[in-house]
This record gives structure tokens, C-alpha cells and sequence, in this order.
């Protein structure tokens, strides 16, 4: 017969934190929110760090290179996606290994022969007023001038005419040649009073604008993640079928980290392709794997595939329906729990210490705060991402309200076949995935601020000022149905409600 494990599979929502001792030198300034992505040796201690616990989800709804670029400049990491071609995703990595903080591709770009109704339609569609008028109307072509809304009243002006009458001549230009630092450029800038600086090769092609706007937004993300040459940091997925090709083109492109994207991680296929990346790149780059669920799941990543980093969870999503349809997962309270125990356990034995990534199962900022309390040194989501406005979805309007689609990896709209088909045929037998939509939450930056104010703040109360502290003494209750009323505001008319009424 099979045998049951007594064990309940309990959730994060089940747990509340039991506060320490707060002392004089516990304030949010002080609380270090770094956290290992690579297994490392005792004697030697923490290699690859993020510099805030927080990784998005290798979704198609998530994880493109905007969301992986504003995430890495906060301080976390995306994986860009593996369902779509491999030179398609490769070229994502490469958009943000190519980001330079205050260098931006201009994206807004004509030729001297477009109308000024051209330059209206452009503006329209990117949202940037300044265009950066070439010899052929690409963006890294001859530079010829910029174009502005003030050079021209899109009211009073023939929008028929060549925008040639209009732009700025290069000969009127502040410009900086290729090589300019950030701290130079924006000099420059004050200097000569001026918002925009385009920089150009020895040539006189268009390679970069520079913005004053931007320094101040470069000074606001002191957390950015970056690799040694100062390139942000970015993470991709890959799957165990094409793992070889696709592995190569990501190294190549300069992905930082690769995870095997597979809704169950306790598998032969996976430690074949973990085996061989590890053979092929050794530690050049960093290896994740999962999701699973015990701590066999763990042991056999560590010990048998080698990954540096194993990710918990199998089911736990907001549109993953894995536990429905096949009757496979557990609650990500317990399995964090489990494996985070033999994490410790496998360290004592060994000194060489494997982060963990809780995938799944977080609903609020709360639910994210205890599942790092239970030993996750860091957390994926998907969620929590689609829904800003980094995420590689259009916004939608519905009643009044501002929505961005949001489907599952496992969802028929991903035509993800190669992670989840039979092997008997193509295409997918049934679904593990919901199409869905989210409520729009705003930037990304904003977001995040937030979160994390709130964690450094739970820290605080808790007595502890690093990831580590919080692991070694968080205390956490149980709690029951009744502690959750209590806990919300079931007895009082909440005002913003009365007021939306």
C-alpha cells in the first residue's frame, strides 16, 4: 500500500513571526539584505550574492529583458524565459548584458526626410520626446541632429514638412565621443545646461543618449546587481531537451546564471543536463535546479546533478494547477521546512552551504517575509512581477480598471511543448497552467520599495540585521482560523471602503 507521510502540508499563511529583542542598533538602515545564489565552502564563505532576495519567475508574462534590467539595477535577478527560440532568448540576455546604467539605445529614431507628423506618431508610441535624427533613420547610424518638442508647436506647424527643417544640426550639438564615463557625461551636461547627450563613435555614428534625469535615477539604485565588468547581472532558464544548444548561445550571450525550468525537479533529465553544463562551463556560470519538494529532491540535485542553487515547490503558483490535474505537490510552508533542515543538515556534514530559492505560494508581501524566516535565502515570483509595468505585457483597461495578462508556463497560450508534452506525441494532453490577468501595480522600483521596507522592518523586529540572523533565530506560531480574524479588521468599517461605497 502506499505509504502516508502524517506530516500535514501546511502554508505560509499558517505562520505568524514572534518578535525578539529590538535593540538600539536594530534600524532598517543597518539591515544587510544580501543572499547567496552559489554554493560556497565554509572556510571560504558567500560567492555570487544578490543584493536583495528577490528573483522573477522564467514566464513568457514576467521575465523579459525590461523586467530582467530594472530588476537587476534594484539589486535582485530575472530568468529570462526558455519557451521561445534560442536566439530569440539569447538576444535578451545580450539586450542586458549591454545595458549601461545612464547610456541608453535611443529608441526613438528618423531619418531627415520624415514629417513632422512622423515625429508626433514616434513620440506617441515610445512615450520620449526627444528624437535622434540619423542618416537612415536607425539607431546606430550617422547622427545628423536631435529633434525635440520644443523645436517645433505640433498646433501651429505643417505636420506635411521634412522634420530636416526642423532638428537641431550636429554642428549645434554638446556631444561625447564613445569611451565617456557616466560621471564625466553628466558633467558635461551641467555644464552646458542641457538635458540630452548624444554620444557617438569616432565615425559620428549614434551610439548613445545620455539624460540628466538619469544620473539622479543611477544615484536611487545603490544596490545594483552587477557582474566584475560592471555589466548588469541577468539569469536565464533552459529546459532538458535542448539544453546543449541553448546553454551555449546563454554563455555566449553573457548569462550569469542558468535554472532548469521543470515543474518537478527530482529527475534523471535534469541531472543529465545540470551534469553537462557543470562539465562544459564548471563554475563560469551558476547552476540552479528544480522544483522539488523533500529533501530527496534536494539530496539528489546537490549530491548526484551538482547544482549550486535548488528551488522548492511544485504547485504552489497563482495560476499553476499541477496539484489539481495531477494530484502532485505540497504546501510550500512544509517543503521550505523540510528542505531547509537538511540544507543545514548537508552543511554540517560537508561545510559547503546550497541557497535555496522558495518558488511559489506567496501571496503578499507577508507570506514572502516567512518564507525567508523558514531558511529560503531567496524567493521567486511570478505574480508579484507581471503585474508592474516592466513586465513584457500590454496594459488593459477593463471597467475602469488597469489589468496586464498573466498565464502559466503549463497554460495552453505558452505552446510551451517541450516542457510539458507527452512523450508519446505532440503537443500537450491537458494543461498545468491558467490564462489569467492581474491588477496593475505601477513601477517596479516602487513596488519593490515597499516590500522591502517592510521586510527590514520585520528584521528589525525580530532582533536580527542579516538573512543569516533570520534563518538562525526567527520564531514562528502556528496559527489557527480565529488568530487570522483577530488579526484582520473584521470588527471595525474599514474608511477606504466606506469611501468607495
Amino acid at each position: 500500500m502506499a505509504v502516508i507521510v502524517e506530516d500535514i502540508s501546511r502554508t505560509f499563511q499558517e505562520f505568524l513571526l514572534l518578535p525578539g529583542l529590538t535593540t538600539k542598533n536594530h534600524v532598517p538602515s543597518r539591515v544587510s539584505l544580501k543572499a547567496p545564489i552559489q554554493r560556497f565552502k565554509r572556510e571560504s564563505g558567500p560567492r555570487a550574492c544578490l543584493n536583495i532576495p528577490f528573483v522573477s519567475a522564467s514566464m513568457q508574462a514576467v521575465s523579459g529583458a525590461g523586467l530582467a534590467t530594472a530588476l537587476a539595477r534594484k539589486g535582485g535577478a530575472a530568468f529570462i524565459y526558455c519557451s521561445q527560440p534560442i536566439a530569440e532568448q539569447a538576444a535578451m540576455v545580450r539586450e542586458v548584458k549591454e545595458h549601461k546604467a545612464g547610456f541608453v539605445e535611443s529608441d526613438s529614431n528618423l531619418s531627415a526626410n520624415a514629417t513632422l507628423r512622423d515625429a508626433i506618431e514616434l513620440r506617441e508610441k515610445t512615450g520620449h520626446s526627444t528624437i535622434a535624427i540619423t542618416e537612415d533613420g536607425g539607431r546606430h547610424s550617422k547622427l545628423l541632429g536631435i529633434l525635440t518638442d520644443k523645436d517645433f508647436w505640433e498646433f501651429k506647424d505643417d505636420l506635411s514638412k521634412p522634420v530636416r527643417a526642423y532638428y537641431t544640426p550636429l554642428e549645434k550639438l554638446v556631444l561625447a565621443e564613445e569611451g565617456i564615463s557616466l560621471q564625466e557625461a553628466t558633467e558635461k551636461l551641467w555644464k552646458h545646461k542641457k538635458e540630452c547627450l548624444p554620444i557617438i563613435d569616432r565615425q559620428g555614428r549614434l551610439k548613445y543618449l545620455v539624460f540628466r534625469k538619469d544620473y539622479f535615477d543611477h544615484k536611487s539604485n545603490p544596490d545594483e546587481l552587477t557582474d566584475d565588468k560592471k555589466r548588469l547581472f541577468v539569469g536565464a532558464a533552459i529546459n532538458t531537451h535542448d539544453y546543449k544548444e541553448r546553454g551555449a548561445a546563454l554563455v555566449e550571450a553573457g548569462a550569469d546564471c542558468l535554472c532548469v525550468d521543470s515543474s518537478d525537479g527530482y529527475s534523471e533529465w535534469q541531472a543529465d543536463a545540470v551534469s553537462y553544463l557543470r562539465k562544459e562551463y564548471g563554475d563560469k556560470v551558476i547552476l540552479g535546479g528544480g522544483n522539488v519538494v523533500t529533501k530527496e529532491g534536494f539530496r539528489y540535485l546537490v549530491e548526484v546533478a551538482g547544482v549550486d542553487f535548488v528551488k522548492i515547490g511544485i504547485g504552489g503558483g497563482s495560476i499553476c494547477i499541477t496539484r489539481e490535474q495531477k494530484g502532485i505537490g505540497r504546501g510550500q510552508a512544509s517543503a521550505v521546512l523540510e528542505i531547509a533542515a537538511e540544507r543545514d543538515k548537508y552543511f554540517a556534514e560537508t561545510g559547503t552551504y546550497i541557497p535555496l530559492c522558495s518558488d511559489g505560494g506567496l501571496n503578499n508581501d507577508t507570506q514572502v517575509i516567512v518564507a525567508l524566516a523558514m531558511g529560503a535565502d531567496f524567493v521567486m515570483m511570478g505574480k508579484y512581477f507581471a503585474m508592474t509595468e516592466e513586465s513584457p505585457t500590454p496594459k488593459v483597461t477593463y471597467q475602469g480598471r488597469v489589468f496586464k495578462p498573466y498565464w502559466g508556463e503549463g497554460s495552453n497560450r505558452a505552446r510551451n511543448w517541450q516542457r510539458y508534452k507527452d512523450s508519446g506525441g505532440e503537443g500537450m494532453l491537458f494543461e498545468e497552467g491558467v490564462d489569467a490577468y492581474v491588477p496593475y501595480s505601477g513601477p517596479l522600483s516602487e513596488k519593490l520599495n515597499v516590500t522591502l521596507g517592510k521586510l527590514r522592518s520585520t528584521m528589525c523586529n525580530v532582533g536580527v540585521l542579516s538573512l543569516k540572523e533570520f534563518h538562525e533565530k526567527a520564531q514562528l506560531t502556528r496559527v489557527s482560523e480565529l488568530t487570522l480574524v483577530e488579526g484582520g479588521t473584521s470588527t471595525v468599517e474599514r474608511f477606504d471602503r466606506v469611501q468607495s461605497s
